[in-house]
């Protein structure tokens, strides 16, 4: 008869215990848990995103009479965090009129969505990426049709279908070509003003808005004459306020966040550039999140003569400071540092959550030839809004430098983006939470690109 050690014993006991218990035990951590929903209404559309330990698996359908969209969600826990999710849905909210959560089932949890409005939802799963865990999505697009389509929804859902190229070109054109009298989310003169207190109250709760004694309140700029040519259109200009929504792009030391300052100098500038004369259009005008390839696609739609992203840096020192512009480069970054700023402001799209598409490949003479000229003009373009911003802050460098930043990559249309300052610098936090300072940063934007514009004027002369 085998003998076994005292050890062998304790083993084997151990086991038979882990077998007895084990598939409870299994059962329970197979259930994922809920650890934030957060609810995004926006005019463009409605985002929801419930995050969890594991991914979610989930159906969901419409149902009409009254119109509701249901997700049904299995393999997940009930808990106190996905029942605050009724309580996030705010009267503003275009598309929700209230939310409805329970146990379905023993082993479903269902989420009931009472509309507003015919929607067309994309519901999809994200895998971990920054602090974010497991997320579904359930983004609410309104459900128009032809003629009545929004046009930055046309955009965004031939996005969702993969239609959208790098470049920001679509095989869609009959829907993504904006006529000037239908160009989405132009607020009206009371609905700016109304965005402009709510932006100015995100930051004054954020962050008190000091106003430092070496940057005094800016002049506001006189306006000259228009710069609309004798018998030609009026120049477009496409200003691009960088993340939203679900992604709020760098987060200050003190919790400012980048999408919040970022939006308030580009309204800002807007303002100062619609004084100067331009035709101006913002790709966001709302805390929304808007995927890079969308925000190309806009400036392309709509045939901008040049595009500005607006931006505020962070690095992994907070010793790093200065304003800086960028513009793309087809063979490389010109500097380490650009290197890392164009891979973290392309995981844009990562973090704000955006369903995985296609890239069809454009290689072709002409279209190299387009973009190389392209970039000579945004080179062009960015020292001359460098010099402005030069006038208020430091610069992190004394050139335009360059790398391949996705939301830069239309091939037609002169592109930079503008780092106003480090948000990741305590010292520079302060000027960006600062209302003189953002007038300054937008006041100087506009003179740079008002410059370009007079220069090439001026060579049109000749």
């Amino acid at each position: 008869m085998a003998k076994f050690t005292r050890r062998q014993i304790l083993n084997a006991a151990g086991g038979t215990l882990l077998l007895a218990v084990s598939p409870a035990m299994r059962a329970a951590q197979a259930l994922s848990q809920f650890v934030a929903v957060r609810v995004w209404p926006a005019a463009a559309y409605t985002r929801v995103t419930l995050e969890s330990t594991l991914p979610l698996q989930y159906t969901h359908f419409t149902l009409q009479n009254t119109d509701r969209l249901v997700v049904d969600i299995s393999g997940a826990e009930l808990n106190g965090v996905l029942q605050t999710l009724s309580s996030k849905i705010l009267e503003r909210d275009p598309y929700i009129a209230r939310v409805r959560v329970a146990q379905h089932s023993a082993n479903v949890i269902r989420v009931v969505f009472d509309l507003k409005a015919l929607i067309d939802p994309q519901v999809f799963t994200l895998s971990p990426v920054a602090d974010f865990k497991n997320r579904l999505v359930i983004d609410l697009y309104p459900a128009v049709t032809g003629t009545e389509q929004d046009p930055l929804m046309a955009l965004l859902q031939d996005y969702s279908r993969g239609e959208i190229r790098s470049d920001g070109s679509t095989t869609v054109v009959a829907r993504t070509t904006i006529p000037d009298n239908r160009v989405s989310v132009t607020p009206s003169a009371e609905e700016e003003d109304i965005l402009g207190q709510k932006i100015d109250s995100i930051l004054a709760a954020q962050k008190k808005d000091p106003t430092p004694p070496t940057q005094p309140p800016g002049k506001p700029v006189t306006p000259p004459p228009s710069v609309k040519p004798a018998g030609k259109r009026q120049i477009i200009v496409v200003l691009d306020p960088g993340h939203g929504g679900e992604d709020p792009g760098a987060v200050g030391p003190s919790g400012l966040y980048e999408k919040n300052v970022v939006l308030a100098i580009g309204r800002e500038c807007k303002k100062q550039l619609e004084r100067l004369g331009y035709k101006v259009y913002m790709t966001r005008n709302e805390d929304v999140f808007i995927p890079l390839r969308v925000r190309v696609a806009k400036a392309r739609a709509l045939k901008a003569d040049v595009f500005v992203s607006i931006h505020a840096d962070a690095f992994t020192s907070p010793a790093a400071r200065g304003t800086g512009v960028y513009a793309l480069s087809r063979k490389g970054a010109t500097s380490t540092a650009a290197r890392y700023l164009a891979k973290t402001q392309n995981e844009a799209d990562a973090i704000g959550g955006v369903r995985s598409v296609g890239d069809p490949m454009i290689d072709n003479t002409l279209f190299d030839l387009t973009q190389t000229a392209t970039i000579n003009d945004s080179l062009k373009l960015g020292k001359l809004v460098l010099a402005q911003l030069g006038k208020i802050n430091k610069l992190h460098k004394g050139h335009v430098d360059q790398a391949a930043f996705a939301v830069l990559k239309a091939p037609d249309v002169p592109s930079i983006l503008v780092e106003t300052a480090f948000l990741s610098n305590p010292q520079e936090e302060k000027l960006l939470a600062s209302t003189s300072f953002r007038v300054k940063a937008a006041q100087a934007i506009a003179n740079g690109i008002h410059a370009y514009f007079k220069q090439g004027a001026a060579l049109a002369r000749r």
